[in-house]
């Protein structure tokens, strides 16, 4: 049991996170599924990879009708939570190929969770359409079209490749010293006209209740409250590895308080996605 929770807990947390856009959910989904087969007859486990993937995709089912109703509660934007990377996330061992983008998790918001299991069992984790069909006990056929369904509800063309879309460490070094500098100019080069930024306090701290919209109004949002929060006593803002990319962290002596994700399409910024509900930060902020 132990080389089995040694061998699969990487790719069980990949999985879980993905399905459920919580480190917190998806810790306890894997936990769940390695207490609950010490019960499982051994000659169930003869494949083991494809068992343990389908009990945690059963397991965060269930999870998703509570995140469900919770969501429907929920005060201003929801985003997924971040994880620190670089051996320092949850599980320890998540592999960056089997990870998609923050703008790609976000994307997944828009799936049932039928849509969402087979996009990132085959997008992310690499899985043969039989090998889906097994997992979620549908046809080959109906995952092809489920697919489909996803690729479209995420304006992704039926061609196009899912590669990572984060900048690199040396562009957001660059665009986090302007913010330091609160070099206007400098900022507004390094956004998309149509840049959105969406920002998730959970009503807990001060973040946008909407999403902010065009180049302008994004800049005065990075160079008034984000930079603000930046410029209190103790506080530093720095480039920190979350989710497998570069992200910019701004720090206090309690910990981490707020995480900015960084979507970059064609040396811009097209997404800006801002975490500051402290729940979703429990796990990075003392680290």
């Amino acid at each position: 049991m132990q080389e089995l929770y040694e061998q699969y807990k990487g790719l069980l947390f990949n999985l879980a996170y993905q399905l459920t856009g919580s480190v917190t959910d998806a810790e306890d989904a894997v936990q769940d599924v390695f207490i609950k087969i010490y019960d499982v007859p051994p000659e169930k486990l003869a494949q083991p990879k494809a068992y343990l993937c389908k009990m945690v995709t059963n397991r965060c089912r269930d999870l998703h009708k509570t995140a469900r109703r919770k969501r429907e509660q929920y005060f201003g934007e929801w985003l997924p939570e971040p994880f620190l990377s670089s051996g320092q996330d949850a599980m320890e061992e998540v592999v960056q190929d089997d990870l998609l983008s923050y703008a790609m998790l976000v994307l997944l918001e828009r799936l049932s969770p039928a849509e969402r299991t087979v996009f990132v069992l085959r997008e992310a984790l690499g899985f043969e359409f039989q090998e889906i069909a097994e997992q979620i006990e549908k046809s080959e056929v109906n995952c092809r079209k489920l697919l489909s369904r996803a690729r479209g509800k995420m304006g992704i063309d039926a061609e196009e490749l899912i590669r990572p879309e984060a900048a690199g460490e040396a562009w957001i070094h660059e665009f986090m010293n302007a913010l330091k500098q609160g070099n206007l100019n400098q900022i507004l080069t390094m956004l998309d006209q149509d840049v959105v930024l969406v920002s998730d306090g959970g009503g807990k701290v001060t973040a946008a209740a909407q999403p902010i919209a065009t180049r302008e109004l994004v800049a005065q949002f990075l160079l008034g409250p984000l930079r603000a929060a930046a410029s209190l006593e103790g506080a530093s803002i720095e480039v920190v590895h979350m989710n497998e990319q570069p992200a910019i962290v701004i720090r206090t002596r309690e910990g981490i308080n707020t995480v900015a994700m960084v979507h970059v399409e064609g040396e811009v910024i097209r997404n800006l996605y801002v975490v500051r509900n402290p729940d979703k930060l429990q796990h990075v902020s003392g680290r």
